[in-house]
């Protein structure tokens, strides 16, 4: 037999993936829920808990369990993930590898990843599907002295998890770029933009922790399905 918090996380995530509790809505109260649901506060806690954890609702001091709209995905401004580890969190994921090639750097790359000479240069692209929707388009640019070996299949998996498990380099931290841009026709040829006038481009700049940069990416975001989230801690 479930748990009865199970049975209560299920009926109130169902809800509001149906969209019968609306984004933003205000759950009821704990002790108003322990009326409804005819059972403990604790029990009440660990389903609004897991809600938490899996993204349905966010806990805000003093108002209580506020809806999340969960057609947008948290992308997390401040931290250094994988795409393949931010879709843990999601369903019906695919890449789709559009480019993969060897090039020499013009100016403006040499500029980008700080080269002074003509080092061979992966240019990636990879669209991100998410739902059946091309929402994601990442253009990277890889130093091939230092990132050798690229295939399709890693593009596809995960360019950093190969990094860090096949050629054991430590990748530590990423300059980045945030701008609201009109798309280019590029933009419009390889995502679903129908209806849309902007995309949201973050620009990274990736680091080793020796501090010798790898990495260039553009990733150029359709501003519909996410939410850019970052934690600030004041200093005094």
């Amino acid at each position: 037999m479930k748990n009865k918090y199970l049975s209560i996380y299920d009926e109130i995530a169902t809800q509001i993936k149906s969209g019968e509790i609306s984004p933003d809505t205000l759950l009821p109260s704990e002790n108003d829920m322990t009326v409804r649901y005819d059972t403990s506060r604790e029990t009440i806690r660990k389903a609004l808990n897991l809600l938490s954890q899996n993204g349905f609702i966010q806990k805000v001091r003093g108002k209580g369990s506020i809806v999340i709209d969960v057609n947008k995905f948290d992308f997390p401004i401040s931290g250094l993930v994988s795409f393949k580890e931010l879709a843990q969190k999601m369903d019906n994921v695919k890449t789709i590898v559009s480019e993969l090639s060897l090039i020499k750097p013009d100016a403006n790359m040499k500029r980008q990843l700080n080269l002074t000479s003509n080092n061979s240069v992966w240019k990636i692209g990879r669209i991100r599907e998410i739902d059946g929707e091309k929402i994601i388009l990442d253009k990277d640019y890889l130093i091939e002295e230092l990132v050798p070996g690229l295939t399709e299949e890693i593009c596809a998996d995960s360019i950093y998890n190969y990094v860090e498990n096949e050629l054991h380099l430590t990748i530590s931290f990423a300059k980045k770029e945030i701008v609201v841009v009109e798309p280019t026709a590029e933009d419009r040829e390889l995502l679903d933009l129908d209806g849309f006038h902007n995309v949201v481009v973050i620009k990274n700049y990736v680091y080793f922790d020796d501090t010798t940069l790898f990495q260039y990416t553009e990733s150029r975001h359709r501003p519909d399905k996410f939410r850019f989230v970052d934690f600030a801690r004041r200093t005094h």
